[in-house]
């Protein structure tokens, strides 16, 4: 079997690594799931405390993050990667054989830090470049083809919901004034279009640039980011085996909501069919409290500082229906 002996370094510190490592229990013979691979720095992580029997499958549907973990496919037998949106989780899992037994599925949610950094992805405000957003950008249609149709209220409704952005109403009609001079087709446009949306006395004195939480609520639009993590969750309960550890790392509130909302869910006692009858063991126990960096990482990664990963272990108890 072949297993690299010096794996590649990873191009960005993953946030929570050693955190999420000790909540996931691993076991140097189990196997594992690194439902985001990213730029690999958890799945590397993951590999080098498994030993010859020890399994990990990686899932990412951006291009970049296939690049970068076919080195790995290419020295390392314990790793597979597939190429799909964590929201396919169960059904590729299942086709390798796996379903009901990984001892471990880590989520790390949100965009990494190289996709912010490569202009011709339109993640960020920062970095000119055509309006994308697209995780996947070989399905489904870029963001600057949806601003071209949605009405106001549409608009509105996708800041307002996944951006928390009280401005909402105001940006979404300052887009559409701007639309009607002509598409709006790259990000600093966009970026320059909200802002002028948000009154000077609100956006004096913050410490995020005025677009910040319009271009997440786009972004988040785009990608079904939301719906995606709730069916992610769902096939990453589905595949665990009793005992085994899903592992979570949110960035912001909306996120950890779910994941939150998802894991009590399934850790309350289930109410017996009759009367008198013993109560029902929960699906999940929660694992401790919820983990967030320490100030030597926040000080080495700033990345680190709105990141929150909760825990939970599977039982052999079924799961409650949402």
């Amino acid at each position: 079997m072949r297993i690299a002996a010096q794996m590649p370094q990873a191009e960005h510190q993953p946030v929570l690594l050693d955190a999420a490592l000790a909540g996931l229990g691993l076991r140097a013979d189990g196997v594992y799931v690194d439902a985001t691979f990213g730029r690999g720095g958890h799945s590397r992580g993951v590999l080098s405390h498994l030993g010859q029997n020890g399994r990990l499958i990686a899932f990412d549907q951006d291009p970049d993050a296939q690049a970068h973990a076919q080195p790995i496919v290419e020295t390392d037998e314990r790793f597979t990667f597939v190429r799909a949106s964590f929201a396919e989780l169960g059904e590729r899992v299942a086709a390798l054989g796996l379903a009901g037994r990984v001892d471990g599925v880590l989520f790390d949610l949100g965009v990494s830090s190289p996709q912010f950094d490569v202009a011709e992805r339109g993640f960020s405000f920062r970095h000119a470049g055509p309006l994308d957003m697209r995780m996947n950008p070989d399905a489904g249609k870029p963001l600057s083809d949806w601003l071209h149709n949605a009405s106001h209220g549409e608009i509105a409704a996708v800041i307002k919901r996944y951006g928390e952005e009280p401005m909402a109403g105001r940006i979404a009609a300052a887009i559409l004034d701007a639309r009607a001079t002509g598409p709006i087709a790259d990000t600093g446009r966009l970026a320059a279009i909200v802002a002028s949306a948000i009154p000077a006395r609100l956006a004096a004195g913050k410490r995020i640039h005025p677009a910040t939480r319009t271009f997440q609520a786009f972004r988040m639009h785009i990608n079904d980011e939301i719906g995606a993590l709730e069916r992610g969750l769902e096939a990453a309960f589905d595949v665990l085996a009793p005992a085994g550890r899903l592992a979570v790392i949110s960035f912001h509130s909306l996120e950890d909501r779910r994941v939150k909302r998802f894991i009590r869910a399934q850790a309350r006692p289930v109410p017996p069919p009759v009367p008198m009858a013993p109560v029902a063991a929960p699906a999940l126990l929660e694992i401790g409290k919820p983990v967030r960096a320490d100030a030597a990482e926040l000080e080495a990664n700033a990345r680190a500082r709105s990141a929150i990963m909760r825990v939970a272990e599977r039982t052999d108890a079924p799961k409650v229906s949402s």
